[in-house]
């Protein structure tokens, strides 16, 4: 009862950190060590002790990995290390592509008897099984989901890859509705010309379905915050009954609360069949640490 489980980190940006912090914090995780690319490099002060590697091959017995990646290099990540056996955890955002991952991924984690959560962050994540919960007890209406304002993680990582791109930030404005405006802070590297550098940050696939401004400044650390929420409204009807409103809203730091949604996505991870699951599709109680019986009592 008493034994934790033994989880990995790949990848240490603000995610990663902060699901160092989310480890130390739980009950019933060690952490085994941490994948980056460069191990040799100097380390940050709280990693003195820890394992830090290239590979996962590097670390002994590790039960989950959580992939704290660019979200375009998930799936790679997350095959190689489920063919070995072992659990995955991941952040995936694009949620046009989740249904695709999910098939690639179940199809590894059952031939190797393990599992895989995919686009378990805070939206996509715990904001999906909220919207969810909605869609079953008002069954006809609309769903609005706004986020912001704040900082997106993904967005800025996939801004950081355009080419010409030395630094950035992408802020998220809530419009109404569901429809929201990108902020698009960027550092340019020498030689780039920021119109040419704005168009390609306007028609990659994260921000061409959104308006989107791109302004070039001369440092992006001063206007970072990690702030971030999101407010859900949903209209509609429940049976016959009309006029049912439900709201749910957050204000959060972003990836601290992404780590943490994580951690609870491992620990379901170890509880679960083998194959790949969206939260959604997770008994809210198994996210949980603990006994299933006392947590019944306790929330029932």
């Amino acid at each position: 009862m008493n034994k934790k489980h033994r989880i990995a980190i790949v990848g240490y940006g603000n995610i990663g950190h902060y699901a160092f912090q989310a480890i130390k914090s739980s009950p019933d995780f060690e952490l085994a060590g941490v994948i980056r690319r460069d191990p040799h490099a100097e380390q940050p002060v709280e990693l003195q002790g820890i394992p830090v590697v290239r590979s996962i091959d590097d670390l002994s017995d590790v039960h989950v990995a959580l992939l704290c990646t660019p979200t375009r290099s998930v799936e790679k990540f997350a095959l190689e290390i489920l063919a070995k056996g072992i659990a995955t955890v991941d952040t995936f955002d694009i949620h046009s592509d989740i249904v695709t991952l999910r098939r690639s991924l179940n199809t590894t984690a059952q031939a190797h008897n393990t599992t895989a959560v995919l686009s378990a962050g805070w939206d996509p994540g715990s904001d999906s099984m909220v919207r969810t919960i909605m869609e079953a007890i008002v069954p006809n209406g609309i769903t609005y989901t706004n986020f912001g304002p704040g900082m997106s993680m993904g967005h800025t990582v996939a801004v950081k890859a355009i080419e010409g791109v030395e630094r950035a930030l992408s802020m998220t404005i809530p419009i109404g509705t569901g429809l929201h405006r990108r902020m698009v802070y960027i550092e340019l590297k020498p030689g780039y010309n920021g119109e040419d550098v704005a168009e390609r940050i306007k028609t990659d696939d994260y921000f061409a379905h959104d308006e989107t401004h791109v302004m070039v400044v001369d440092n992006v650390d001063r206007l970072i915050d990690m702030g971030h929420g999101v407010s859900m409204n949903r209209k509609g009807v429940s049976g016959e009954t009309h006029n049912q409103l439900l709201n749910f809203e957050m204000k959060i730091n972003n990836p601290a609360l992404t780590a943490q949604v994580m951690i609870c996505a491992a620990r379901a991870a170890l509880r679960m069949p083998a194959g790949a699951y969206t939260l959604p599709e997770i008994a809210p109680v198994d996210l949980l640490p603990g006994d299933r019986e006392e947590w019944i009592r306790r929330l029932c």
